[in-house]
């Protein structure tokens, strides 16, 4: 979103009030992506505390594995931006893992079992498990079958009452190994590009009634349609306030949201 558009709305929400377009539409789901990346240190056990504590009960989170087949929540193909550490964290054993402290809060890097523990007794959650698999060097079509096996085993060990726990990917294989191992598993497909029929119909190949594409370039229309052939249509990123406002108005069921408290205030100071 250009800045002076950006502030225009900021301005608006200021003075307690936005374009009655916007104030009549549906108020789309949001939840923190990466734990809410913009506002806390992503993908920490620190960041999905806080945002719970803030109201927040939805997340987005990425999920990798080690060379020992331990399941660890790191978003980058390498540790180098976020942690303490360099290189992939699939050339690592999960002994060495343990060990890693993120670059900003000296946070240990999260392992899933952790989070999927403290999610134990938060019913009502809804979380999208994001399979980082999309790098074939670390994730060869011969190491899919057991990253796939290992995550739905350990996520649907225990859903609590009210959750919906969703297994999503930019990476096909993966979505479609999950299917075949639990034809009831709901995924979704994911698009780094704006909503397209092509998008819709890969989705409805691999058994997916969830997508979710980039906010920008996609048209309202293309979302209507999308839902009018029964999908669930989440937006991405939200960077901002802005970002939220976008859509909105193109009428997404879900915003997945880089500041979900800033969105989540917003929301409140509405009501």
């Amino acid at each position: 979103m250009k800045p002076l558009k950006f502030i225009f709305l900021l301005s608006l929400v200021s003075f307690g009030w936005v374009p009655q377009a916007l104030a009549d539409e549906k108020t789309p789901f949001h939840f923190a992506h990466r734990g809410g990346a913009h506002e806390f240190e992503e993908n920490t056990l620190f960041a999905f505390k806080s945002c719970y504590e803030k109201g927040i009960r939805g997340y987005e989170l990425d999920v990798r594995m080690t060379k020992d087949g331990e399941l660890v929540v790191l978003h980058d193909d390498s540790l180098d931006r976020t942690h303490q550490s360099s290189g992939p964290v699939e050339h690592l054993n999960a002994n060495e893992a343990r060990v890693i402290r993120s670059k900003k809060q000296n946070e240990p890097l999260l392992f899933l079992d952790t989070l999927l523990d403290y999610l134990k007794d938060k019913p009502g959650m809804y979380v999208e498990f994001e399979m980082k698999t999309s790098n074939k060097d670390l994730y060869p079509d011969s190491r899919i079958e057991d990253y796939v096996a290992k995550l739905h085993q350990a996520v649907t060990h225990f859903v609590p009452d009210g959750s919906t726990y969703i297994f999503t990917s930019f990476d096909q294989r993966p979505l479609k190994a999950i299917k075949l191992l639990d034809p009831q598993a709901d995924i979704m497909l994911i698009k780094g590009g704006p909503l397209t029929p092509e998008l819709m119909e890969a989705a409805k190949a691999i058994g997916s009634r969830r997508i979710a594409a980039k906010m920008e370039g996609t048209t309202r229309l293309a979302v209507k349609e999308a839902q009018k052939q029964g999908f669930i249509v989440t937006g991405w990123p939200g960077h901002n306030l802005g970002d939220y406002f976008l859509g909105l108005g193109l009428g997404v069921d879900a915003i997945c949201s880089d500041v979900p408290v800033l969105v989540q205030e917003y929301v409140e100071r509405k009501k």
